[in-house]
């Protein structure tokens, strides 16, 4: 079946799914692929037992999330960059809220509200900088329907826990 019949037949059943754009995809932490899939097995980030527990492949698409041992490793870059930005924007809205002053303690208030909001926020940002990080790996593919996923060539199951 070629993809345009794929396309057509869903057309033609009312099937209409309409796709977000990747960034909030990446908020909601969806599969980077199709778009659909839930990379997280339970989607409540703060339940701590289970907040970086995901699936071995995307629901959906089927598209494999551990591409290689310690593939995510690189979510800290993602991560970091993301704290940073939240910083900054808690920073920006402070100063045009209430104000930065060298005469009294209010930057020493913003720090203290920024420290407690990173870390209530972190299990999502976790989540987030893993999604991040597949994404520049894993690129939308518009006929996931019909496209098999890339297998991936550097795994070893018997290494895994071993990081």
């Amino acid at each position: 079946m070629e993809s345009n019949d794929f396309s057509m037949q869903h057309k033609d059943s009312g099937f209409q799914h309409e796709r977000k754009p990747g960034v909030v995809n990446l908020f909601i932490c969806k599969c980077p692929r199709c778009r659909m899939g839930d990379m997280f097995e339970y989607k409540n980030p703060w339940n701590l037992k289970h907040t970086m527990k995901m699936n071995k492949e995307c629901p959906v698409c089927k598209q494999p999330f551990n591409l290689e041992v310690g593939f995510y490793y690189g979510a800290s870059y993602v991560a970091y960059a993301l704290t940073l930005a939240f910083t900054a924007a808690t920073f920006l809205a402070w100063w045009l809220l209430i104000g930065i002053s060298i005469d009294d303690n209010r930057v020493f208030y913003w720090l203290a509200i920024n420290s407690v909001l990173l870390l209530l926020l972190q299990p999502y940002f976790m989540r987030v900088s893993r999604t991040g990080w597949l994404a520049f790996f894993v690129r939308y593919d518009k006929h996931w329907q019909t496209n098999a996923p890339k297998q991936p060539e550097r795994t070893n199951d018997e290494q895994e826990g071993n990081w």
